[in-house]
């Protein structure tokens, strides 16, 4: 049996996690040591070897140019918003102005094609179609029951608490859009009043990304209470 004594420790080589856990917690180590940081060599995507530092100011010229691009991005959006704004005041303007249903529903079909550049657009009105007489019957205004079979494919949407977007069942298409409903690869649908209590509005695009779930629809649900407030007038 050795009598040898045995060392205390046993020097083995820092793991890298170790070594990764220390510089995170001494983020100045290659300020306090300059000469180790310019002899250290990195992969490069081409084959060759870089240094640390211009490793970073790679990385740090890519994160540039991310939130070059974000900030882009931001200031697209902002601008769409601003532009979305103005044509919700001026048609706000122009409804205001009307002093018939008539003339609300030609605003509104004129807004819908022209102001917010809609392939197709329905606004749906519950109701007695005889009460609705003195308005012509056409592409934009349709007046139905409430209760009408034909309304069957929309009873989620009109049980729900707001607008819809996507891409929208045969049914509903071939309803609101009829001749014309191949075209459709995209549609949002917006309540009019609460719980869709006065109608809906059906806004169709031949884009198939126009509208998606994942969009805002904040200015859909303003769009839907500005009609509602200038259709309950009558």
């Amino acid at each position: 049996m050795s009598t040898q004594a045995k060392p205390d420790f046993v020097d083995e080589e820092p793991s890298e996690q170790a070594v990764h856990d220390y510089l995170a917690t001494h983020p100045d180590f290659f300020e306090q040591n300059p000469k180790l940081l310019s002899s250290l060599n990195l992969p490069h995507s081409s084959g060759g070897t870089i240094s640390l530092v211009e490793r970073q100011v790679s990385v740090l010229r890519q994160k540039d140019l991310k939130r070059k691009r974000q900030l882009k991005e931001l200031i697209e959006v902002a601008h769409a918003n601003d532009v979305l704004a103005a044509k919700i005041h001026e048609l706000a303007l122009q409804l205001m102005a009307a002093r018939d249903l008539q003339k609300t529903v030609i605003v509104l079909e004129e807004a819908m094609r022209s102001g917010f550049g809609a392939d197709q657009a329905v606004l749906v009105v519950f109701g007695n179609r005889e009460a609705f007489s003195d308005i012509p019957a056409g592409r934009f205004f349709r007046v139905i029951d409430r209760k009408d079979n034909a309304l069957k494919p929309f009873e989620t949407f009109l049980d729900g608490s707001g607008p819809r977007c996507g891409q929208i069942r045969d049914s509903q298409c071939t309803f609101l859009f009829r001749a014309d409903a191949e075209e459709i690869g995209s549609a949002a649908l917006v309540p009019i009043g609460a719980g869709a209590a006065i109608g809906f509005l059906a806004v169709g695009s031949n884009d198939s990304d126009r509208f998606h779930p994942g969009m805002s629809i904040d200015f859909l649900t303003r769009l839907g209470d500005l009609i509602a407030g200038a259709l309950k007038r009558f």
